[in-house]
């Protein structure tokens, strides 16, 4: 919910007391919504109502955001919300229509990167680059080295790198001509780059190619607002993105660069472009490379300065590498349980990342919160963390659950994006210009070969050319002899 000081209402404090002058309201400035967020808990201690709440009020804040849908069950978002048990229960209990709480469906737009439940999300080959490309196959140093060599040969020979088959056309064309490169850059096996291609086999077969191609997304189309102002909530569809880690993984992080490298600098600004919440993001994290978890750590560091907020939603804070961990200001815990000296090892660092409040056991309340209570820190007005405070998230004001197929559909169709985005293009690139390459050369190949003359023929023509050489050298002689005879008798006078 929006106040009327135009901050973002999204908890209801449980020790109104300790909160001056807001009474129960838990607020989030909206110029500290850049300075990036967590939500944790345990599954089905209300995560996915939390995200919702804040989307929505990112949203009539008239900020876009982009959020992933991994369970299927944001997309009612888009129409009035019709709550029931204890979701009514409790908007009676916090008083929330006198406060302007209202159903109302929020602007939603579907992506997805299949293009099944939303407009096609693509980036190209080149946009994913050889660091993420290689992370996305898993491959090892050696043939991390041999794909940053594709890409770097493809940008000397002016050949676009756009999907699946271009990177293969150019994998073929490097080991064909690898006995170029060893000199500069060392041997280039066949063994590593055949390697290589199978995981591009195994890629395609789990559906990504349709993720790499064009058009591929432009991120000023994930900056739009509706006509009342109201900031678009873009919907990533990720349930079947979830059972394949590795790309979803490279999606997100694809996400991030991309924003980070075309959005300009805006420093410290009163209030974001647009704001990321990815659900599930351990897998962002798990068995990252150093290299690459250093450049993560950065991006999500210096992206704010780009005007981009970022929220991780995942079961605990121990899921998020320190690096970034530090850099998420507004905190949002649910419940965890702690069964095992192992879980209470867990709840005791999750409270140990927030800001102490004497009059909460944090630790102990974490694992006494019902559904829909949690734990929330916010920054202030000066970049501080505010006290941790027991609270209750508020409802969203959109529907929860999913939506039919045909109300999916229609929305899709009638977005501005899927006429954009909603058919494939295939321009001119590596496979083209390479394949063509390789046809003319072997059509080259085949009209010299045919214009020259067949063995037999060059065997007869030197039998030919022998023959006549000794017939003229006997023709020759016994000419040589007439004329001689002919002179000799003329000189001579013939014998009687």
């Amino acid at each position: 919910m929006l106040t009327s000081d135009k901050r973002l209402f999204i908890a209801a404090a449980e020790n109104p007391a300790s909160l001056e002058p807001d009474g129960r309201a838990l607020c989030m400035e909206a110029s500290m919504i850049c300075r990036h967020g967590l939500i944790t808990g345990a599954t089905g201690t209300g995560k996915t109502i939390t995200l919702q709440s804040l989307a929505e009020s990112f949203s009539a804040a008239g900020i876009p955001v982009l959020l992933t849908d991994v369970k299927g069950d944001l997309a009612a978002v888009c129409r009035p919300g019709t709550p029931g048990g204890s979701i009514k229960a409790r908007i009676e209990e916090l008083g929330l229509h006198a406060l302007g709480y209202v159903n109302r469906g929020y602007p939603a737009c579907f992506w997805d990167v299949e293009g099944a439940q939303g407009t096609p999300l693509r980036a190209t080959i080149s946009d994913l680059g050889p660091d993420l490309l290689a992370r996305l196959l898993k491959l090892n140093d050696v043939q991390s080295g041999i794909l940053r060599l594709v890409f770097r040969t493809a940008d000397e020979k002016g050949l676009l790198l756009l999907d699946l088959k271009d990177l293969r056309a150019m994998l073929a064309w490097v080991t064909e001509h690898r006995a170029d490169f060893a000199a500069t850059y060392g041997h280039v096996s066949p063994a590593s780059t055949g390697a290589i291609r199978r995981s591009l086999l195994r890629l395609e077969d789990e559906g990504a190619d349709a993720f790499f191609g064009e058009p591929a997304l432009n991120i000023e189309d994930l900056l739009r607002t509706d006509i009342s102002g109201r900031g678009h909530l873009n919907i990533l569809s990720a349930d079947k993105l979830l059972q394949k880690p590795g790309l979803y993984a490279a999606v997100l992080l694809w996400l991030l660069s991309e924003l980070h490298e075309r959005l300009p600098e805006r420093g410290d600004a009163d209030r974001p472009r647009l704001v990321l919440m990815f659900d599930e993001a351990h897998l962002l994290f798990d068995d990252m490379p150093d290299v690459l978890l250093e450049k993560v750590e950065q991006v999500v560091r210096l992206i704010r300065s780009r005007g981009v907020g970022v929220y991780f939603v995942t079961q605990n804070p121990a899921d998020i590498p320190d690096g970034v961990l530090a850099q998420l200001g507004n905190r949002v815990q649910h419940a965890l349980r702690a069964f095992t000296p192992r879980e209470q090892k867990a709840v005791r660092a999750a409270a140990e990342t927030f800001r102490a409040n004497p009059a909460l056991d944090t630790e102990a309340v974490i694992s006494s919160l019902r559904t829909g209570e949690a734990l929330v820190s916010f920054l202030d007005a000066d970049g501080a963390p505010c006290m941790v405070e027991r609270a209750l998230i508020l409802p969203p004001e959109g529907g929860i659950g999913t939506i039919g197929e045909e109300e999916r559909r229609s929305i899709i169709e009638s977005s501005s994006v899927q006429k954009l985005y909603g058919t494939a293009v295939d321009r001119t690139s590596a496979h083209e210009v390479l394949t063509g390459q390789k046809a003319e050369q072997e059509q080259n190949a085949e009209e010299e070969e045919h214009d020259a003359p067949a063995p037999w023929e060059e065997m007869l023509g030197e039998a030919v050319k022998q023959a006549g050489r000794t017939i003229g050298s006997t023709v020759g002689r016994e000419l040589g002899r007439a004329v001689m005879r002919g002179l000799l008798g003329g000189i001579f006078g013939k014998r009687r």
